[in-house]
């Protein structure tokens, strides 16, 4: 609305209510009018009636003139903002409804916020990092203050207040992002610091600090931080990080800049997705890497379930194991070869909430396919019409139905809005396609009723969809996989490789196969393990000059420290008794409650730090040892005098007990050094109980 001097009034709500004309701000009057003014914004040009105006001004405390006072308020607004009206005002209007602002969208600071944003959003989906820079700086520009100034502690202002204050939080993680791909740490690092002080629950912001941290080449602070958090959120909530921000954490360990980015001033581009945790590899070649081996059955059922799809079948797979056994791996290589057969892929992630940045990908797998198929068309809805195998990037509704079909989805009612499963379904009918759902551990049971209902209604399509996990007996996705085995699902299980497998590796690679054994005992037959093992030189693999690759040993240090005291010193006396455990020992030991160990032990067998041996020719018959890397580990851990401490127990304990090995006390009695409880006696075999295993 233009004033007599030609000058359109802007009205400000990110700070104390103000209106500013040309380059002069009103004078609005004394509070309880800037009050009146901030609920009439708000409003958006809706009516308030008198009485509620009274309310909302005075809260249940209204004086016996409450109403004059608010038509007296009313008359002095209306000869500020509309000075040159004559009769009726076009600005500040009164109807039977109430009292209402009728002003421009572009005229709120609100509005110009929220479009200023929404172009950011944009530029920084379509990589223009510099225009996204200038335009979210432009929006966070326009705060002067807390939202609604005056007015924010009123109860009629709360829920708005509420959404703005999200929608400025909202803004400055995207800035931040921004600022990340932008290679700015300077502004970055105390831009997200600031973002986690003001909102210390809130895990986006600290999944962003990680990040800031980490590319500016400062890790050990990243790594620190993650630990704050963790700290903070056990100390007030009684919880866990997501998964998401612990696999971003667990990168950090890795140094994995697939997933964090290079640090800066080391080669390569920057490669920071829109979404933490959600990498998606390109459908085309498998990425270089070791070759595969030990999976060809697995690999010969998915590709068959591939043949089916491209004839018009819809087929389901679940592939599971133990982290780091290859689940990625198969995929990787299945994503290849579907894309050489022509047909598309589409590689999602599990449930991911609370990590992902301010454009990241939604969090429901059934979505994000929906989203990732959206964006591989052509056409309106969908820019560019990219045709990478999606999964990462902003979600906006489901854009790009087209008219005909949000018609449908609507029905005759035309109030819901378009159901995503079936969308999803339609979607999938159209061309043989590759749905690959990677990491379904922790998925909500939104999530899952979702994908139930995508296996219920996914019936003769060209579809072939693999789900990846680790365990299939959680409970919160029993359900989808009952359901999934009555359709006939394919269940592959990953096993931990066999010897010769790991023989094969080698000579595929080059290299010697007779260090095969000894390679398979120290990886446990574990793809991920072996994996870091031969990055090592030869002669630091095995044998005694052996190291702990720094990504295993990260993995390692972070089960333990998910132990109790009671099972890390269960396992640290096992480590300095050679590796094997020995329950009858154990309960023997000082400090160690005999009735707890089975429980101890069960906590370890499910971080992975124990493993079963079976005995040969009888399956029922075995003991428990520690793997080999595990037990360098623990070891690593102790100091001089720790690891003497430990065997000088374990000393006092053998000794005296019946059918104890002479050879095995002599060990720990000579480890002990001065701690011994005895003499260490002066013949027998001389051996290291802390490396030798039994």
């Amino acid at each position: 609305m233009d004033t007599q001097d030609g000058s359109p009034l802007r009205y400000g709500l990110l700070g104390p209510v103000e209106v500013v004309r040309g380059a002069t701000v009103l004078d609005l009057g004394p509070r309880q009018r800037r009050v009146l003014l901030t609920r009439l914004l708000i409003q958006d040009g809706h009516p308030v009636s008198l009485g509620e105006i009274c309310r909302d001004l005075w809260e249940g405390d209204q004086p016996t003139a409450a109403a004059s006072s608010v038509r007296a308020h009313i008359s002095r607004l209306r000869s500020a903002l509309d000075p040159g009206h004559r009769g009726r005002s076009g600005v500040l209007v009164s109807s039977r409804a109430g009292y209402a602002l009728r002003i421009p969208r572009e005229a709120r600071d609100t509005a110009v916020f929220e479009e200023a944003v929404l172009a950011a959003r944009t530029a920084l989906h379509e990589g223009r990092l510099d225009p996204a820079r200038q335009r979210i700086d432009r929006a966070l520009g326009l705060w002067r203050g807390p939202a609604l100034g005056e007015a924010a502690d009123h109860a009629f202002a709360l829920r708005e207040r509420t959404r703005l204050d999200a929608a400025r939080q909202d803004a400055r993680e995207l800035q931040v992002t921004v600022l990340i791909k932008q290679a700015d740490p300077d502004r970055a690092v105390p831009a997200a610091l600031r973002l986690t002080t003001d909102a210390p629950l809130r895990e986006t912001s600290w999944a962003l600090l990680m990040r800031a941290l980490y590319t500016a080449g400062r890790p050990v602070e990243s790594l620190r931080q993650y630990e704050r958090f963790r700290s903070l959120l056990a100390r007030e909530l009684g919880l866990d990080p997501s998964p998401g921000l612990r696999e971003l954490h667990l990168a950090v360990l890795r140094h994995d800049t697939g997933v964090l980015g290079p640090v800066l001033g080391t080669p390569g581009p920057h490669r920071l997705t829109g979404t933490p945790l959600s990498r998606t590899p390109p459908a085309g070649p498998a990425p270089a890497g070791l070759p595969l081996v030990g999976r060809a059955e697995e690999t010969a059922r998915l590709e068959e379930l591939l043949r089916k799809a491209a004839a018009g079948a819809t087929r389901w797979a679940v592939v599971s194991g133990e982290a780091g056994t290859g689940k990625t791996r198969l995929l990787d290589e299945l994503a290849a070869r579907a894309a050489e057969s022509g047909i598309a892929v589409v590689r999602v992630h599990g449930d991911r909430s609370g990590a992902g940045g301010p454009d990241a990908a939604p969090s429901c797998p059934v979505l994000r396919l929906l989203d990732a198929l959206e964006r591989r068309k052509p056409g309106p809805g969908c820019p560019g019409g990219s045709g990478g195998s999606g999964g990462s990037g902003g979600f906006g509704g489901f854009g790009g139905f087209g008219e005909k079909d949000e018609k449908d989805e609507r029905g005759e009612k035309g109030t819901a809005g378009p159901d995503p499963v079936e969308a999803l379904v339609r979607e999938l009918h159209r061309a043989p396609v590759l749905c690959l759902l990677d990491d379904l551990d922790g998925t909500t049971p939104e999530s899952c009723a979702r994908l139930r209902r995508l296996a219920a209604l996914l019936r003769n399509t060209p579809a072939a969809v693999v789900c990846a996990l680790r365990d299939t007996g959680t409970p919160e996705i029993s359900g989808l996989l009952a359901d999934l085995a009555r359709l006939g699902t394919a269940w592959l299980h990953l096993e931990p490789l066999a010897a010769g497998d790991v023989a094969r590796l080698l000579t595929e690679r080059g290299e010697d196969p007779g260090e095969a054994g000894a390679l398979h005992r120290r990886a446990a037959g574990n793809p991920f393990v072996l994996a870091e093992l031969l990055a090592l030189a030869p002669g630091l693999r095995t044998g005694p000059g052996a190291r702990v690759p720094a990504a295993v040993g990260s993995i390692v240090h972070d089960r333990l420290a998910g132990l109790s005291t009671e099972a890390r010193s269960v396992l640290a006396h096992t480590a300095a008794d050679g590796g094997r455990l020995d329950l009858g020992l154990l309960a023997d030991l000082p400090g160690l409650a005999a009735d707890r160990l089975p429980v101890l032990v069960d906590n370890a067998v499910t971080a992975g730090l124990l493993l079963w041996y079976p005995d040969h020719g009888d399956p029922l018959a075995g003991h428990y040892r520690l793997p080999e890397l595990v037990h360098d580990v623990l070891l690593g851990t102790l100091t001089v005098s720790g690891r003497q401490l430990l065997h000088a127990t374990l000393a006092r304990a053998l000794t005296g007990r019946e059918g104890t090995d002479p050879a095995r006390l002599a060990g720990h009695l000579r480890a002990a050094g001065p701690l011994a409880p005895v003499p260490a006696p002066l013949s027998g075999p001389r051996r290291d109980p802390g490396r030798n295993r039994p």
